[in-house]
């Protein structure tokens, strides 16, 4: 094993070598023969996954169809009207809250249904780069560790790393990453479930302009807080704060007006839930922006499209990724030359004194033939 070092700023890189004999016959084909029951594995699993997606695209566009010909719109979302109770209502308005969610670390506060603080650590971040090949009848792998220092919202463990020293990251941040979120929304007189909440997820970055240093050991550059001494030349463990936010619910001079979203639920008193399809199926909606049912059911029918033509391509990828492995074996059978012609000889040789067979080789000698056209086409 070889190994040689360099240092070039911030980036660090160094290079080792380490060298294999190579495979055996048997090891080949053991390994092989590994690859042919993952690959029966996943064959059978892309079955699965194919008729599995058809019957949940089936069920979700019946249900779909039955909510188009049920759904009914209020005269007004500030009136709960009794006629309504338990049908499939069509809703359209700003969203509402009760309170203000900040961030009073940051000094951050703003009317939304949800507010998210992102937090971001200066760390060393390791990258591998392989390559083999063959040299004096073995396989050599080379290697090269490339080191870098970068801002990452997850803790690099640099434990991992194949070398340490030099290269050390903390083990966790001083201050964490949270998302806040509003306990009550509402749209007109409606309340909007935890499912509906969910959905809200349209998340815009929180301009920091107007904001003041919280702290003395935080300093505000752009729309970042740094809790470093000089955030235009980092260090390692240094943090940087960010903030962003999603459905706002209040007209807001600097952010604009309160986000209108559109819902398809059932109405249980002032509550928006979930509403169950005789297919079996339940039906919660939510779109950003002003939608009629109409083009709210159309939207999620083209989502519904996409997500089973996508879950198609996936299964026939897997299907494809399972044959080639359990045909891998005839390559390796393939490979071992004379082996292979060797294992294939006894299936040859009573063909051969089958009657009749000298005038109808073909069919007998293909195991032969198989392995030299595998072997050949390596």
């Amino acid at each position: 094993m070889a190994a040689n070092y360099s240092n070039t700023g911030s980036r660090r890189e160094h290079v080792k070598i380490t060298s294999d004999p190579q495979p055996g016959f048997l090891e080949r084909l053991s390994e092989t023969s590994g690859g042919m029951f993952v690959g029966l594995m996943t064959f059978l699993l892309s079955f699965y996954l194919i008729f599995t997606n058809e019957g949940r695209a089936l069920k979700t566009a019946t249900s779909l169809a039955e909510g188009l010909s049920l759904v009914v719109s209020p005269e007004s979302i500030h009136v709960v009207a009794p006629e309504n109770e338990g049908r499939l209502v069509h809703i359209v308005g700003a969203l509402r809250t009760s309170k203000l969610l900040s961030d009073p670390n940051y000094g951050v506060h703003l009317p939304a249904v949800k507010l998210r603080r992102h937090v971001e650590m200066y760390q060393w971040v390791e990258t591998e780069e392989s390559r083999e090949y063959t040299e004096d009848g073995q396989t050599k792998t080379e290697t090269r560790y490339s080191y870098n220092t970068e801002w990452r919202s997850e803790v690099v463990s640099s434990r991992n790393f194949d070398r340490e020293i030099g290269h050390k990251n903390p083990s966790a941040m001083a201050v964490e990453s949270f998302t806040a979120t509003a306990p009550f929304v509402q749209i007109g007189r409606f309340f909007l479930s935890a499912g509906l909440i969910d959905k809200i997820d349209n998340f815009k970055p929180l301009s920091l302009a107007k904001l003041e240093d919280p702290h003395v050991d935080i300093v505000r550059r752009g729309d970042f807080f740094y809790h470093s001494e000089n955030p235009k030349y980092p260090e390692v463990g240094d943090l940087r704060v960010f903030f962003s936010y999603a459905g706002l619910s209040s007209d807001d001079p600097d952010l604009g007006p309160a986000h209108v979203v559109t819902v398809i639920a059932r109405q249980r008193g002032d509550q928006l839930v979930p509403y169950s399809t005789k297919s079996g199926d339940t039906l919660l909606l939510l779109h950003h922006g002003d939608f009629s049912a109409e083009e709210a059911f159309r939207r999620e029918q083209k989502s519904n499209s996409m997500r089973t033509w996508g879950l198609r391509a996936a299964g026939w990828m897997a299907m494809f990724t399972g044959l080639s492995l359990m045909t891998r074996i005839l390559y390796t059978l393939g490979r071992c030359g004379a082996w292979g012609l060797g294992l294939a000889a006894p299936w040859a040789t009573p063909c051969l004194s089958l009657p009749g067979a000298e005038s109808r080789p073909g069919p007998c000698l293909s195991p032969c033939a198989v392995l030299e056209w595998t072997r050949s086409r390596e």
